[in-house]
């Protein structure tokens, strides 16, 4: 019996620790945001013929639309051609916009934010421009 008494205790400071850590957690703040309303929105589609368009605003800013369509539809090169944009209040309060079209060439991302690749530097573009004017000399 000795062991018994020498387990409750133990087993006490293991309830009350428990209830303890609960009641912790029960009483922390949440850090979860409001849901987010959405203020518009639309859909048209899938159509018969392939076609859709879809968009929504939430209450946040952030703004959605796209529409697409099959090019060729019924033949081998059938494909689907979509176009959109979204847009989204950064953190410092500008608006970051991007326009895509997406089909057979990929997608295809414009936006002022997106990195810009560096200009072709001056003597490249000077090479390139001979190799053009002397296609004769490619087949030495």
């Amino acid at each position: 019996m000795s062991t018994r008494r020498g387990t409750k205790p133990a087993m006490n400071t293991l309830i009350l620790t428990f209830f303890a850590l609960a009641a912790a957690a029960v009483a922390a703040p949440l850090d979860q945001q409001p849901p987010v309303p959405i203020v518009n929105q639309f859909l048209d589609g899938p159509n018969p013929d392939g076609s859709y368009s879809y968009g929504f605003e939430a209450g946040n800013g952030i703004k959605v639309q796209e529409q697409g369509q099959l090019e060729n539809a019924g033949t081998p090169e059938e494909a689907e051609s979509v176009q959109g944009s979204y847009s989204y209040p950064s953190e410092d309060g500008n608006l970051i916009t991007l326009t895509y079209v997406a089909g057979k060439d990929g997608f295809q991302p414009q936006g002022a934010h997106l990195p810009q690749a560096p200009p072709i530097p001056e003597a490249i573009l000077k090479a390139l421009e001979w190799i053009a004017a002397h296609p004769e000399e490619d087949n030495l």
